[in-house]
């Protein structure tokens, strides 16, 4: 495979997602069941469709057949073959589960422990799919709302002191006289493991402080109590409508991006955005979901600490690319904006790149012997790490998934225009 190739990816329909947000990138209607990621990359749960030699052919199946082409051979090597990174779109309308990701050595020991037991891969009641970690990245495309990592241990016995002393007394108690990782590891426990009876008075006691009529006027307004209400209307019986007072609320306009470590506590909760991941799709939830919960395998992969999240601002690397930094080994995200007279080349040593086009039209160009590809709102490509080198210019914003390695760079084409 030695060609630039266009993709077709997939949409998974999740309860949460958007009736709108994905069908409007792609230049479709509506739908009457919600779109929540669109997949780019070839995870064996739903690899990509690149249309190669006249015919559509599974990414995953390709890099198989040709690693070193696609992938190029360090990366190739690097990687046992396969592609490191997950490209997606996602698109928030309801809040997804608490949840967190293994770190490598957890995966792995993870993996093979469900599969010694015969835990199907299919199975609902699987942790583990694959053995690799998932840090991400969340860049907004909209406005983005999310909690991710615990709040400083003061907030968490501040807010829960006021939401639900009367019930969570002793909770609140043992956080207080244990203030560090230790003594949040035991509340959040606590919290997991209470019988439905407390939960429920927890719940109760901190909906009613929230809507109370004495409530203060600035109390009303803070993030906390608003999304305590919004989380109990999708999910009144779940103990997660409580986890605002324990993790860190963020929200990041279009253009700022997240970093997501291993063992981190987060939820999204509204929001379209671009996710790029380490290709897995390894989850342990805490709540606000119906699936499968494993409350002992979640609390021994959390990183119990406090933490303020730090919202990414994308580095310049030319003026038609900006960078989103993160210690990520499997991937970078970047942002490609050209217009009339400014185009970009890419680097001639680098890895598959995937490209996603989320507004204007591009051109892509690869040199002789290629036909351009016209690139437009919702369009995705594949390039190979045999294509020497590829260009792109028009007018129009493209996102690009990439391995870590050498910058592109911006030519000025004025001199050439008649």
């Amino acid at each position: 495979m030695e060609t630039i190739e266009i993709l077709k990816n997939t949409v998974q329909d999740y309860a949460w997602g958007s009736l709108t947000a994905i069908p409007e990138l792609l230049g479709q209607p509506a739908t009457s069941s919600p779109q929540a990621e669109l997949w780019m990359g070839a995870h064996p749960k739903a690899p990509s469709q690149a249309y190669h030699d006249g015919k559509w052919e599974s990414l995953l199946q390709l890099i198989e057949a040709h690693p070193a082409d696609v992938l190029g051979k360090e990366v190739a090597e690097k990687f046992g073959g396969k592609l490191p990174y997950l490209f997606k779109v996602l698109a928030a309308a309801k809040p997804l589960s608490i949840q967190a990701h293994p770190n490598s050595h957890q995966a792995r020991e993870g993996f093979d422990r469900e599969n010694r037991l015969g835990i199907s891969l299919m199975s609902s009641k699987r942790n583990y799919k694959d053995e690799n970690h998932k840090p991400e990245c969340i860049c907004a495309l909209t406005r983005f709302w999310g909690m991710n990592g615990f709040r400083r241990i003061s907030e968490i016995i501040k807010y829960l002191g006021m939401l639900c002393m009367d019930v969570l007394e002793d909770e609140i108690a043992l956080l207080e006289s244990q203030p560090n990782s230790q003594g949040l590891k035991r509340l959040f426990q606590s919290l997991l493991t209470m019988s439905p009876e407390k939960k429920t008075a927890a719940i109760s006691s901190a909906i009613f402080h929230v809507t109370s009529v004495n409530v203060p006027r600035d109390l009303l307004a803070d993030p906390v109590f608003q999304w305590i209400q919004r989380l109990h209307a999708e999910y009144p019986k779940d103990l997660g409508v409580l986890f605002p007072a324990l993790f860190n609320l963020f929200c990041l306009e279009p253009g700022q991006a997240l970093y997501l470590a291993s063992g981190e506590p987060h939820a999204y909760l509204e929001g379209v955005g671009i996710e790029l991941m380490a290709n897995s799709d390894n989850v342990l939830r805490g709540g606000l979901t119906q699936k499968h919960l494993d409350v002992p395998e979640l609390l021994n992969i959390l990183t119990f600490q406090e933490q303020v999240p730090t919202v990414i601002l994308p580095r310049k690397r030319s003026e038609v690319e900006w960078v989103y930094d993160t210690p990520a080994e499997e991937f970078s995200l970047s942002v490609i904006s050209v217009f009339p007279k400014l185009c970009w080349i890419s680097p001639g040593n680098r890895s598959a790149e995937i490209l996603l086009c989320t507004r204007g039209q591009l051109v892509l160009d690869s040199g002789p012997g290629d036909d351009p590809i016209h690139l437009f709102k919702g369009v995705s490509v594949v390039v190979p790490a045999s294509v020497e080198e590829y260009h792109l210019y028009g007018t129009g914003v493209c996102y690009k998934a990439s391995v870590p390695g050498p910058a592109g760079f911006m030519l000025d084409t004025r001199s050439s225009e008649s």
